[in-house]
This record gives C-alpha cells, sequence and structure tokens, in this order.
C-alpha cells in the first residue's frame, strides 16, 4: 500500500515534467524555425533592395563623369575664345559726333539706337553680324577668299522714322564696310494688326533707280552713312564675342551647380 503511493507521487512529479519537456522542445523548434524564416526575408529585403541602390550609384558616377567632361570642353572653348578674340572683351569706344543713343542690354542679341532729328524720331534695331557662307561651298575659289568668310561682312538693320501721327516708314537694311543696301521699304499704320495684309510697294530693287538713290540719300541725312555703319560693324563684332563669350560662362556655371 505505501509502495503504490510512492509510484502514484513519482508519477505525478515526472509527467508534468515530461509534458514540460515536450511543450518546451516544440516551443523551441518553432522559434527556430521563424528566426530562420525572417533570417531568409531579411536577405531577400536586402538582396531586392541592393539592386536599385547598385544602379542608382551608377547612375550617378556617369552623370557626374558626364559634367566633369563638359565642363573641361567649356573651359578649352572659353580659353580659345579669349585668345582668337583677346580684343573683343570690352564696349567699343563711341566716337565722337555719332548721332545716336545706344541701348545695349547685356544677353540681347540686338542693339538700339534712337534718335530726335527735327520732327522725326528714328530707331535703328541692329542684329549681330552675319556670316556669308556661299563662298566656303564653291571648291573652285582660292584659299584667300575662303579665308575672308571668317570675317562677318554685313550686320541687318532696321530703321524706323516716324512722325508725330505716329505714322512710320521701315526700312530694311544691309550695312557692308563703308556701304549700304536698302532691301526692302514700307509704310506702317499706328493701329496696324498682324492679321492686316496691308500693301507694302513692291520690291526697292524693282524700283526707279533715281528713286531708289533718293531713298539712299534721305537715309545717310538721317545718319545712316559710312562712318556710323563702320563703326556698328566693329561695334557688333565686339558685342557677338563678348555674348558669346558670357553664353558660355553662363553654361559653365549652371553644369557646375
Amino acid at each position: 500500500m505505501a509502495f503504490n503511493s510512492l509510484l502514484r507521487r513519482a508519477s505525478s512529479t515526472v509527467l508534468p515534467l515530461a509534458i514540460r519537456t515536450v511543450g518546451s522542445s516544440k516551443a523551441f523548434h518553432g522559434v527556430a524555425v521563424s528566426t530562420v524564416q525572417k533570417g531568409n526575408l531579411s536577405r531577400d529585403l536586402i538582396r531586392r533592395s541592393f539592386v536599385p541602390f547598385l544602379r542608382f550609384s551608377t547612375e550617378s558616377s556617369s552623370k557626374r563623369s558626364a559634367d566633369e567632361k563638359l565642363v573641361q570642353v567649356l573651359e578649352s572653348e572659353l580659353q580659345c575664345a579669349e585668345e582668337t578674340e583677346p580684343g573683343h572683351d570690352g564696349v567699343e569706344e563711341i566716337p565722337a559726333g555719332f548721332p545716336f543713343k545706344i541701348q545695349d542690354n547685356p544677353g540681347e542679341r540686338t542693339v538700339l539706337l534712337t534718335r530726335e532729328f527735327e520732327d522725326e524720331t528714328i530707331k535703328v534695331e541692329v542684329d549681330i553680324p552675319h556670316v556669308s557662307m556661299d563662298d566656303e561651298e564653291d571648291d573652285n575659289d582660292a584659299n584667300d577668299e575662303n579665308e575672308s568668310n571668317d570675317e562677318p561682312n554685313s550686320i541687318p538693320l532696321v530703321v524706323s522714322i516716324s512722325k508725330g501721327s505716329g505714322q512710320l516708314m521701315e526700312f530694311g537694311v544691309t550695312a557692308f564696310a563703308d556701304e549700304f543696301t536698302i532691301d526692302s521699304l514700307s509704310i506702317k499704320q499706328p493701329d496696324g494688326t498682324e492679321e492686316q495684309l496691308a500693301y507694302e510697294g513692291p520690291d526697292f530693287s524693282d524700283l526707279d533707280e533715281n528713286l531708289q538713290k533718293a531713298f539712299h540719300k534721305y537715309l545717310e541725312v538721317r545718319g545712316i552713312n559710312r562712318s556710323t555703319i563702320n563703326f556698328l560693324q566693329e561695334y557688333m563684332i565686339a558685342k557677338d564675342s563678348k555674348e558669346y563669350m558670357n553664353w558660355l560662362k553662363n553654361l559653365k556655371k549652371f553644369v557646375e551647380h
């Protein structure tokens, strides 16, 4: 009887211990599996995030290399421009007696000349020099003729002359060294719109020769003469060079920042 009691006490003690031991084993196994699964997930996430990072790093390196190369080329071009046109980095001195006021805004390709002449207001819009390329396409031209094409040989002008009524006469002019030609002539109305197709007269070259000469004299008296166009040739060459240099500097500054 005593032995049976002792056996029952031993069984009640061992059985819960075994159950606790088995339960702990299962829990340990579950934790181990969970840890492994989490480890695999972490590695998968790292692998997935590493690929875009690697692509971004490669693109960033390529961008930096391309930018640095562009800056080097811009610096080389700037140095070349400074050596080629060392005397064209400033504004040409306006000669005494020049009849027009000059409005020259940095960054713009045109220059505006203005003048009051008795009862008239005269405005001249001057564009940058035009270089003729026709001779360069001719294989039979002499070498010295080809070299001369490197220099600007004409500048386009738009000359407008208005009076109190607001109506104005507009000339399209091409200025060469020591001379100019009139390419077009028209009368503009102050209230005219672009939708109106006003009659602008025949081609200037079709006018009577005496009438053409009279209009040339008409402009000369108002300041479009040899001394003016020769000064404008030099002035606009200098402006073209200066604007090109500033353009290169602005490009370089943008790429660097």
